[in-house]
Parts: structure tokens; C-alpha cells; sequence
């Protein structure tokens, strides 16, 4: 089966995605790869086994950034060979579209066009920090599978619970998570799995949120009388883990592994254009979306 062709859109402050996510999907320049301004990605790849670890199920032939000159740094790294002067100019050429900037103020924007064309777009976390325009992104898709949008660190194995473990812990009562950086940005790495551990959709009944020098912490509780706390720590070092406490006991999960949750997540927007069926349901990416927004200032 030949590989969907999808188009790249880079770059946003500190987001290295478009090199990553374009190697997974192409291999990679190790050279060119080299001139990555995000030192940690050569570095991962590098640990991989290639072309095996590369994801058949897709191929980035075309990449746009706001600067040319970045994306023919991109183009170059991560074997992309069509460099393009507008990101319209996509359409036609491709099959899809990765929108690989966490900048989500302007996500409806630079979605409008392809969802207005009827092109497929994985849009990348968060979607939305309100729900106003994670609805009206939804609602611009003319079919339901032409949107997908996730943290990859939904697709992480180490921010599973096994079944053996699940049997262990018993029902899950609370869960605790924490994450560096900014709640806008970075809340929603943590937030995603939790809520898929916690299986909620439902509005929380309460919810309370302390800030304090670029740190949040925001609690939630639902009317399944299940807890869900999130710190993101702003400028302070911090791992990223859940803490999951259940009724019989509780684990620890910590997020190790960037290039196996980015090729899971790459390999889940494959299934959904070819089988049609939405991977993450739009009531659980909205669930997600409502959680953001209450933790903003002023909610």
C-alpha cells in the first residue's frame, strides 16, 4: 500500500515537530539533521534502527513555515522534497496535512484552508484552548475523520496502565500529574492520558486553580467522585509523570520516550484516513479542550 502524502506546517517557539515527526515518517539526513536547533532530536533518532523504526503509513513530501529558510533546513533533514512559498499551495498535492505548531491561537487559521478543501489535518496538541474554537474546528471538517488531534503523549506506552496492573490497583480514585513549562502549552500532555485513565468526559463538578510565578496547579473533581490534579511548573525542572492512586494501590508512570509516542500518535492519524473511524473520539479530545480552558487566568 503506497504511503498517504502529507504536507508539513512549521514552526512555532520551541517546537522542533516538523524535523521529528518528517524523519519518522521519511528517515532522516543525519548531516542536515545535525543543524537542528533542538539538540534532543538528533539525538533520539539516533537511537533508533533505520529504516526500520520508520513509519511506513505516511510520507512528508511537501513542508511551509513562515520562513523559507527554515523550511529548507527542514527540507534537508528530514528528506522533504517539495519546499512551498504559501501553505495553500499544498492542496492538490497532497493527501493531508500535519499542522506541527502548539501555537493555538492560530490553528484555526491555518486549518481553515484544508478543511474548507476537504484535506484531512492532524493538528497538533492542543487543539484548542477554548471551546468555542475546538468546536469550530470540529465543525469545519466536512467529514468527521478529516480531524485528528491529540498530545502524543496519549499514545505513550509508559503512561499506560497494564491490565495486570489495573487488576493491582483497583478502581482508580485520583490522579496526579505534573508537567514543566506552561499550562497553555503543556498542561494537555498530562491531561490527555489522565482523562483516558480516568475514562471522564463528563464537566467536573468543582474546580479549584493556585498560580504563583509561572506555576499552576489546578484540581478537578467529577461527579464519578474521581480526582484529577495537574501542576505544570513553568520555569522549574520537573519530570513529566502520573502519580495514579487507585482503590488497592497506586503507580507511578513517567514519560521517557519522545520518538515512539510521535510515531504512535503519526501512526493513529494513518488508521483514521484509511479506515475513516475517528481514534479519538470528539467528545474526549472536547473533554480535554474544557479542562484547558478552566485552568486559564480569569475562569
Amino acid at each position: 500500500m503506497e504511503p498517504i502524502r502529507c504536507g508539513i506546517i512549521g514552526m512555532s517557539e520551541g517546537n522542533g515537530h516538523p524535523y521529528s515527526w518528517g524523519a519518522i515518517c521519511n528517515g532522516y539526513d543525519s548531516e542536515a539533521m545535525a543543524n537542528c536547533p533542538f539538540p534532543v532530536i538528533p539525538a533520539y533518532l539516533a537511537e533508533q534502527v533505520w529504516p526500520a523504526d520508520q513509519l511506513d503509513e505516511l510520507s512528508v513530501t511537501h513542508v511551509w513555515t513562515q520562513d523559507k529558510a527554515i523550511s529548507q533546513n527542514i527540507a534537508s533533514a528530514a528528506r522533504i522534497p517539495n519546499v512551498v512559498d504559501d501553505l495553500a499551495d499544498m492542496i492538490g498535492r497532497v493527501d493531508a496535512v500535519l499542522l506541527a505548531r502548539d501555537d493555538p491561537e492560530n490553528h484555526v487559521t491555518m486549518a481553515l484552508p484544508f478543511l474548507e478543501a476537504g484535506v484531512p489535518i492532524y493538528v497538533d496538541k492542543p487543539l484548542a484552548v477554548t471551546q468555542v474554537e475546538g468546536d469550530l474546528l470540529f465543525d469545519m471538517a466536512s467529514e468527521p475523520h478529516h480531524l485528528f488531534s491529540c498530545s502524543a503523549l496519549a499514545y505513550s506506552p509508559e503512561l499506560w496502565l497494564s491490565a495486570v496492573d489495573r487488576e493491582k490497583i483497583g478502581s482508580i480514585c485520583c490522579v496526579d500529574a505534573v508537567v514543566p513549562k506552561s499550562w497553555e502549552k503543556y498542561a494537555v500532555h498530562v491531561l490527555e492520558p489522565a482523562i483516558n485513565l480516568l475514562d471522564v468526559d463528563s464537566p467536573p463538578i468543582d474546580h479549584r486553580v493556585l498560580r504563583n510565578e509561572g506555576m499552576v496547579a489546578a484540581s478537578f473533581s467529577f461527579s464519578t467522585g474521581q480526582l484529577l490534579t495537574v501542576k505544570t511548573m513553568g520555569k522549574v525542572s520537573a519530570p513529566l509523570e502520573l502519580h495514579v492512586y487507585g482503590e488497592q494501590g497506586h503507580r507511578t508512570l513517567t514519560f521517557t520516550n519522545s520518538f515512539t509516542a510521535f510515531k504512535n500518535a503519526l501512526a493513529a492519524f494513518a488508521r483514521q484516513l484509511r479506515t475513516k473511524e475517528m481514534q479519538i473520539e470528539r467528545q474526549r479530545t472536547m473533554s480535554v479542550v474544557r479542562l484547558l480552558e478552566l485552568g486559564l487566568p480569569n475562569q
